[in-house]
């Protein structure tokens, strides 16, 4: 049981790479797998932590190629990590665990509607955050509104990436399990 587990973590982080360095192949604006590897990890990973880790880790790296090599010469040397990454990877974490309560069962009614609450949230925390102390948005309510506003055209990116990548990761898990039976087999949640 323990190298099938093992087997099927890899398999697991290896989708899960693979998705995040679609992020090169050119793309819509926003339309991208951040949102489906969140809940692809806590929709699969038989253990929290790894369902928390393994999408920061793969955004981490794939962020990495593109901030050192696809926009390496703008940057003044290697960079670790980009102005504001941390609400990026703040709002992977909420959906990571939004994804726990979810996606205890996985149909298409629960990954559909979790994809779409993914893109509901990363929308409103994003767009929130670049709103305090922006000068192009007034500092009070009707330029938060405004702000929210100018985010709309972007919705519709993130919330496209996260259908179709969350539609590929786990059509072609739930695909590759009935082709590899041993896939299916995982310890319980913990």
């Amino acid at each position: 049981m323990q190298t099938n587990n093992r087997f099927r973590n890899i398999f697991l982080v290896g989708m899960m790479v693979a998705a995040a360095f679609s992020r090169m192949i050119p793309h819509p604006v926003n339309f991208a797998p951040i949102g489906a590897l969140a809940l692809f990890g806590a929709a699969y990973f038989p253990k929290k932590w790894m369902a928390i880790l393994a999408p920061l880790v793969c955004l981490w790296i794939s962020d990495l190629f593109i901030n050192n090599v696809v926009y390496g010469a703008y940057n003044d040397g290697f960079v670790f990590f980009y102005g504001g990454w941390y609400w990026m990877y703040a709002t992977t974490l909420l959906t990571t665990v939004m994804g726990f309560g979810l996606l205890k069962k996985i149909n298409v009614a629960t990954v559909l509607g979790s994809a779409v609450l993914a893109s509901i949230l990363f929308f409103a925390i994003t767009n929130f955050v670049c709103w305090p102390g922006n000068p192009l948005y007034p500092q009070n309510f009707m330029g938060l509104m405004a702000c929210y506003i100018a985010g709309v055209p972007f919705f519709a990116g993130t919330l496209l990436g996260n259908v179709f990548y969350s539609a590929v990761m786990f059509g072609g898990f739930e695909l590759a399990k009935r082709q590899y039976p041993s896939l299916s087999a995982q310890p319980a949640k913990a």
